[in-house]
């Protein structure tokens, strides 16, 4: 299998980072500084090398370095699936009669999309932002989920984003009065294609994750989870053919014109699928595991994923973990970085206190981070 990882990263005009850079050789790389040095803001430039919208989820304006004209880039040289190459996205300073667009490049030469990093290299992470999953709404938990599937299929996103438009598409519809019949008919037929291709990879990469799990369930010190998907059309491609919940669905659409209609949605589909985690080893609801076995599920449950990436696509993903170590006791600490070594995938690692990373051995790597500035720890 081939390592995802990255030699040499530059920032340019990158949130609080104007013109940052840094290169390594390490498996583990820290990051050390204070509370709102730029960490995460390192991290989520490396998120943005893969599709969608970084481990924040933030908009092209908002990484832009408020310092300057609204423009932004990130570079890095990496070793993956293809060998040695240079990813690079970022966008132009906005003009006024134009929207914000982002920019892919490898190599120097443009592409499509983000989606074409996926051919080089993948991605996992995890952040504070994520240790209230289980108890937040089932949105959070859809996108942390369509989140791991991206990583396993990078042309994911792409059909959730327009699943999303042919929704809009339908509910503008459904807005005139006198709406037409045909027009409705032809937009819930592709409405309906692309809800079954969310939902069956969906549905794949769940089973997939399953099996994983249970096969790391003795080997791992972190606990199990037991997942399933809450989304009718998930759970009947199991049993049905593509084609017959497909015509179901298509049926379900035109028999709820005149509910969709009064509530401005659609109020069925794969839009609203949910996650549901059980905690393993006490068989309860995660919901109800302590913030501490809630923490561990979900470290157990990115390192499962992790695994199944490196193994579905030959490409151990490059893992993101932000200020993840210092929550942990030294037992978990010490138990974390050797999955890690056994996963042989690069790892980028934040926190304030460099105590935490002393374990990291002869290949890690600290950089302190202070004030938007990088530096190799002598």
């Amino acid at each position: 299998m081939t390592p995802s990882r990255i030699h040499r990263l530059t920032l340019t005009h990158f949130r609080n980072y104007r013109a940052a850079g840094l290169e390594t050789a390490a498996d583990m790389v820290a990051l050390v500084g204070p509370n709102g040095a730029g960490k995460t803001n390192c991290i989520e430039a490396i998120s943005f090398l893969s599709p969608g919208r970084g481990l924040r989820r933030a908009t092209l304006e908002d990484v832009a370095d408020n310092q300057g004209d609204g423009s932004w880039a990130v570079s890095a040289q990496v070793e993956g699936a293809l060998g040695l190459a240079t990813l690079g996205t970022g966008s132009d300073a906005p003009r006024a009669d134009s929207s914000v667009s982002r920019r892919c490049r490898i190599d120097r030469e443009p592409v499509g999309s983000a989606s074409a990093f996926g051919d080089h290299i993948r991605m996992v992470w995890l952040t504070p932002a994520m240790d209230g999953l289980f108890m937040g709404a089932a949105s959070e938990r859809r996108r942390f989920f369509d989140r791991l599937v991206l990583a396993i299929d990078s042309e994911h996103s792409s059909r959730i984003n327009a699943l999303e438009r042919s929704l809009r598409s339908r509910n503008r519809l459904l807005e005139t009065r006198n709406y037409d019949d045909h027009w409705c008919d032809a937009i819930e037929r592709e409405t309906a294609e692309l809800a079954v291709a969310v939902a069956a990879t969906r549905g794949q990469t769940a089973a997939r994750l399953t099996g994983m799990l249970n096969a790391r369930a003795q080997a791992s010190a972190f606990p199990s989870a037991q997942i399933a998907l809450d989304g009718w059309m998930e759970n009947a491609l199991l049993t049905e053919t593509a084609t017959s919940v497909e015509d179901r669905y298509r049926q379900i659409l035109r028999d709820n014109r005149p509910r969709d209609a009064i509530a401005g949605r659609t109020t069925d589909g794969p839009h609203l699928t949910d996650l549901q985690v059980v905690y393993a080893p006490k068989s309860m609801p995660a919901r109800d595991a302590s913030t501490g076995e809630q923490k561990a599920l979900l470290i157990g449950l990115v390192l499962a994923h992790a695994t199944l990436v490196a193994e579905m696509t030959g490409i151990v993903p490059l893992l993101l973990l932000d200020e993840v170590v210092s929550h942990l006791d030294p037992n978990r600490r010490t138990a974390l970085f050797e999955e890690l070594k056994k996963l042989g995938a690069q790892v980028w690692l934040t926190g304030a206190d460099p105590a935490a990373f002393a374990e990291i051995g002869a290949g890690g790597e600290v950089f302190d981070v202070e004030s938007g500035r990088v530096s190799a720890r002598r």
